[in-house]
């Protein structure tokens, strides 16, 4: 998409002119349009209520998949959505000035969930997990109300490196955020477009483009967090080995399960050795070299 006066969305006035950020601006959106496609999210004709907090992640989102709607390449309806939990000091203002200054069809809700929170949860403990719950099951009635077969969400690569890594050291199994799946109810998916993009290209996309940035540390979230300690953990990895966040994440994508040990996804009791004619005409290939 050229970037002229009068063939542009409001959310890209104003976008740099520098070869980098256009390099930036073509990385985002073909690292979407590719988990996009990869993972099946295109139902045309369908309306996707894309979350906005007001974080680098999700105004990345909403301008990436505006684009990619620009474009032609995203044949369904966007309605962003920011669901207000009550949080003290949150500027209630912001987001939806933003969107009515950038025309984007929008609903913002209300709902004071930080309250329960606060209350149910002893202190000294995190709020994070029973926030979560109460704002999904919101955006979930949301979705309903408004027609919507999707609810997409800004979790972007690291977001799903640290989760695989959170249930690994502290839940004891190997699973992590999927890029697109269908909820409890069986009536609506849940998609991350951004499961491709890096931390680091949001917030520079972000950053550049001057969007309201909301801070999310707005209901006392502590430092020394589990999921912060895994973050550190990564950079740590990253800083010493450059390029190790790509490699851990592109190995979540080619799990061999027979090299595992869950004998529900691997038939191991079935397993037989092949017979010593079968084995002149195909020799085996040796797994322990891989």
């Amino acid at each position: 998409m050229l970037d002229k006066s009068d063939d542009i969305h409001p959310l890209f006035h104003g976008a740099p002119q520098t070869t980098e950020f256009r390099k930036l601006r073509k990385r985002i959106v073909r690292n979407t349009r590719e988990a996009i496609e990869s993972y099946g999210m295109i139902e045309p004709g369908s309306r996707w209520l894309v979350c906005l907090s007001g974080g680098k992640d999700s105004y990345t989102l909403l301008a990436v998949l505006t684009e990619l709607k620009w474009r032609g390449v995203l044949p369904v309806e966007i309605l962003a959505c920011n669901l207000d939990q009550g949080q003290p000091g949150f500027p209630a203002t912001v987001l939806p000035d933003f969107l009515e200054r950038m025309g984007v069809p929008h609903r913002i809700e209300y709902q004071d969930t930080y309250s329960i929170v606060v209350d149910k949860v002893p202190a000294g403990r995190t709020y994070c997990a029973l926030c979560s719950r109460l704002r999904r099951g919101n955006l979930y009635r949301i979705a309903r109300e408004e027609g919507c077969s999707a609810v997409v969400l800004g979790h972007h690569r690291d977001d799903i490196l640290e989760t695989f890594f959170m249930n690994l050291f502290h839940g004891g199994k190997i699973a992590t955020m999927p890029p697109k799946l269908v909820n409890d109810e069986g009536d609506l998916f849940v998609y991350r477009p951004l499961a491709h993009v890096a931390e680091v290209d949001c917030e520079k996309f972000a950053n550049a483009m001057r969007y309201p940035i909301i801070p999310c540390d707005l209901c006392g979230s502590q430092d020394g967090l589990q999921r912060q300690q895994v973050k550190a953990m990564i950079d740590t990895w990253e800083h010493n080995h450059p390029g190790r966040r790509q490699k851990l994440f592109r190995a979540m994508t080619q799990v061999r399960t027979s090299h595992l040990l869950d004998p529900n996804l691997f038939d191991f009791a079935g397993l037989i050795r092949p017979k010593p004619a079968e084995l002149e005409q195909n020799p085996p290939h040796n797994a322990a070299e891989d």
